[in-house]
């Protein structure tokens, strides 16, 4: 738990009368103060885990440029200082919320990968639940890498979610080369090409799901991007 700096001290209108209880517990003391030995009030409290979470919905709906710390500081329900205390500024809280958003959200593209035999497979796979995710309730349609880079006007940050994307891109590029030298793909197969015709399958099926299209459109989609895929009789090996 992290204090928030906000919280107002026990101060205002009109003194304590002498002998009576404060709102922290203590007795007032003749003259107006405190009497010793007791504790005094504590700020208010907030949930690191749940702020975050917050953050990450913030940025995800509206994108790193147009969402700002007084935006964050709202939807967060933690003051500025306490922000900056726990998180850092916010170029440091969302570099932490692509992280979570990665392992909570958009983890099917690794698992995919990993745990497919072909590239085939693999890329059908996370096209699938890809359309899943991008359309599922319950939080902001499509990709935050690739919502957050919209407008972004900050290089360090267009630059990271930047990278993200050509790793993936890098990843299936590997998987695809491997498989050609497998035998699984025809040995003319271009895979740098397949590999980008897939990342553009996967980032614009997530401005679709910004724009409205639905789970099953999305398939629909991705049922026939893997139609063009090269064949050498089987794609499942």
């Amino acid at each position: 738990m992290v204090n928030d700096d906000r919280t107002a001290k026990a101060e205002g209108a009109g003194a304590t009368a002498p002998g009576a209880t404060t709102s922290a517990g203590a007795t007032a003391a003749p003259g107006g103060g405190k009497a010793k030995g007791r504790p005094r009030g504590r700020p208010r409290s907030f949930d690191r885990e749940t702020a975050l979470e917050k953050a990450l919905l913030a940025f995800w709906e509206n994108g790193y440029e147009a969402t700002s710390v007084s935006d964050l500081t709202r939807v967060m329900d933690i003051g500025a200082p306490s922000l900056y205390a726990a998180f850092g500024d916010k170029r440091s809280l969302f570099e932490e919320v692509v992280r979570v958003y990665g392992t909570r959200y958009g983890s099917f593209t690794d698992r995919a990968l990993a745990e497919e035999p072909t590239a085939w497979s693999a890329v059908e796979r996370m096209l699938r639940e890809a359309a899943t995710a991008y359309t599922e309730p319950g939080h902001p349609h499509g990709c935050l890498v690739v919502h957050a880079a919209a407008n972004c006007s900050t290089p360090e940050v267009e630059q990271s979610l930047r990278d993200r994307r050509n790793a993936n891109i890098a990843a299936f590029e590997s998987r695809i080369r491997a498989d050609v030298a497998a035998g699984m793909l025809p040995p003319d197969t271009d895979a740098a090409a397949l590999a980008r015709h897939t990342g553009a399958m996967i980032q614009g099926m997530s401005q679709q799901a910004r724009d409205g299209a639905s789970r099953e459109e999305l398939e629909a989609v991705a049922e026939i991007a893997m139609s063009i895929w090269p064949r050498t009789g089987t794609h499942t090996g």
